[in-house]
């Protein structure tokens, strides 16, 4: 079946609350829609959200790298030749993650639909739903408390605690979200590249101290620096997550033959795409290394597609999917959060749909 039509277009979504890291604060989101249309009317979709801080893509360099660059490629090829669709991507310029993973994730929609699979089926998986953690924003330690109590009142049993813009603080903002929601709830931090080596193994080290219990440690150092991770995990006992600092497979097998982390973080918007990011997590699983699967702040459909993959490979064990419950009106329908549970709709491909009601 040929692909007959590629088509791209953008959209802003305001947030519910600002969303704070050690990198950026966010109000809303420029989120790029590919639609991919075959021969006989199927349509594909796909999306993108331009992180410039840590991808370096923008809105319109995403718009016109499709545009210009990878869809001339692929207007007249056979959908189901999807790995080769997929390469013909990945070779078509350097970079550009962001715009090669909108169009890869609108083509494994298409092919999935084609068959009439749910996409985590087509990849081989049988569950559709998967156990998701809650994001709490950078700020002053009592209210980074209160809005974790809000989020375990809401159902939440695992919360991911930005940190890493004010490291001094660091220590008493993780201790007073422990204080707050007890001994029963997972807490993982993320620094955002915000520390040194030496202030991730002091921090680190003061929490041990203080027995206040730490799932993992994501990314504390710059996403450049894997003899920084590489001795912050020799020197303290929580696990270490990379994220930045994987883009691609290449960038997985320095990780591993380097032993610099405990678990890696692969998003869509870094490896370009699913078929990247499933050879990353067979990498890591053939070294024992269990993934994460997370996403920038993104709209349903490429969480949709990151969840998907999530519930096919047996070796992503943590997921931290929780962007769609940011936006205030979010624009599609298919995937759906129940407290800490995400829910992907059981329908050919990604199983999202726009909303008819919908109205920016």
């Amino acid at each position: 079946m040929r692909i007959e039509s590629l088509q791209v277009s953008v959209e802003s979504l305001p947030l519910v609350k600002p969303f704070k890291t050690a990198l950026r604060t966010v109000m809303e989101i420029e989120n790029i829609n590919v639609s991919v249309k075959l021969e006989n009317g199927t349509e594909g979709v796909g999306a993108a959200a331009p992180t410039v801080a840590i991808t370096g893509d923008s809105t319109k360099g995403i718009v016109s790298i499709i545009e210009e660059v990878i869809s001339p490629n692929l207007i007249g090829l056979e959908i189901e030749n999807i790995n080769v669709l997929s390469q013909l991507i990945q070779l078509s310029c350097v970079g550009n993650t962001s715009a090669k993973a909108a169009v890869e994730i609108a083509l494994y929609d298409a092919v999935s639909k084609r068959w009439q699979l749910p996409l985590y089926q087509y990849l081989g998986g049988k569950s559709n739903v998967l156990k998701n953690d809650m994001t709490v924003s950078v700020d002053e330690p009592e209210e980074m408390a209160k809005a974790a109590l809000s989020l375990i009142d809401d159902g939440f049993s695992t919360l991911k605690i930005k940190l890493g813009k004010d490291w001094r603080g660091d220590v008493e903002r993780v201790a007073c979200i422990r204080d707050a929601v007890g001994d029963q709830v997972k807490i993982r931090i993320d620094a955002n590249q915000g520390w040194t080596t030496k202030q991730a193994i002091s921090i680190i080290h003061e929490l041990e101290e203080k027995r206040v219990d730490i799932d993992l440690v994501e990314q504390p150092v710059q996403a450049h620096d894997i003899e920084g991770l590489k001795e912050i995990r020799r020197c303290v006992q929580v696990p270490i997550m990379a994220d930045e600092s994987l883009f691609s497979p290449r960038d997985a097998m320095r990780l591993l033959n380097e032993h610099a982390v405990d678990f890696l973080n692969i998003k869509l918007m870094k490896t370009g795409g699913i078929r990247r990011a499933l050879q990353i997590a067979d990498m890591a699983e053939a070294a024992g290394v269990e993934c994460m699967i997370g996403s920038m702040m993104e709209s349903s459909i490429s969480v949709a597609a990151a969840a998907h993959l999530a519930t096919a490979h047996p070796n992503i064990t943590k997921i931290d999917l929780d962007a769609p419950l940011w936006i205030k009106n979010e624009p599609y329908e298919g995937i759906q959060f129940i407290k800490d549970q995400l829910h992907i709709a059981d329908r050919p491909g990604l199983g999202v749909k726009r909303k008819t009601s919908f109205t920016q």
